[in-house]
């Protein structure tokens, strides 16, 4: 019976080391993925550096409270944070009906909002589609905001400060998008383009 005891505690250890060791590789790569510094991961989970610093190096191993705080700030489950792999793949589905999208003013464009909610406050992506005839405006975004739109299908006429160009399918337009601009579908058919505002580019001179 004793030495059956002293077995499985050598089991749960080396398990227990395992587990820290997995946990300890998948938050580093998380960090480094999201570009976080240990201080900013820190203030974000609420988890002192010195501990994070600690788990990266498998050097201590983390309360149930501490996982999951950890887990919160870099958008996983406390399953993924401990069962992912380096090699695993990520693969996260949102449906059609999930899909937020944003109506104009005169009801003939709509916005699907297709980004990601955790990049929202420097990268946004949106799937753009126009009535003909149809109006987007938009105030300024932040000082150095670009806005990229591709388009897919139609003819739109992008106005910017009072310059005009327009983008037709498989042409794509950049922009500075950081004072007031309007959309404009001006073909007689629909118009498709996929939009991607980067709201925290550096500042255009």
């Amino acid at each position: 019976m004793g030495v059956e005891g002293r077995d499985r505690q050598k089991i749960l250890e080396a398990g227990a080391l395992a587990l820290t060791g997995q946990l300890g590789a998948t938050v580093q790569r998380l960090r480094k993925a999201y570009n976080l510094s240990l201080s900013e991961l820190s203030q974000q989970s609420g988890v002192a550096k010195s501990i994070i610093s600690q788990i990266e190096r498998n050097e201590t191993n983390p309360t149930l409270a501490t996982i999951w705080r950890l887990a919160q700030a870099l958008d996983v489950s406390i399953e993924g944070v401990l069962q992912m792999t380096e090699d695993e793949p990520f693969l996260e589905k949102t449906s059609k009906s999930d899909t937020p999208i944003l109506v104009s003013d005169d009801g003939k464009c709509r916005l699907a909002i297709i980004g990601w909610i955790k990049t929202v406050e420097w990268l946004q992506c949106y799937e753009f589609s126009a009535d003909p005839g149809g109006v987007l405006e938009s105030e300024a975004h932040q000082r150095g905001s670009v806005e990229s739109l591709s388009s897919r299908e139609g003819e739109l006429e992008v106005e910017v400060a009072g310059a005009r160009a327009i983008v037709r399918a498989g042409e794509t337009l950049r922009y500075r998008c950081d004072r007031p601009h309007v959309i404009r579908n001006i073909g007689a058919t629909m118009a498709q383009a996929t939009m991607v505002v980067i709201l925290k580019a550096a500042a255009m001179e």
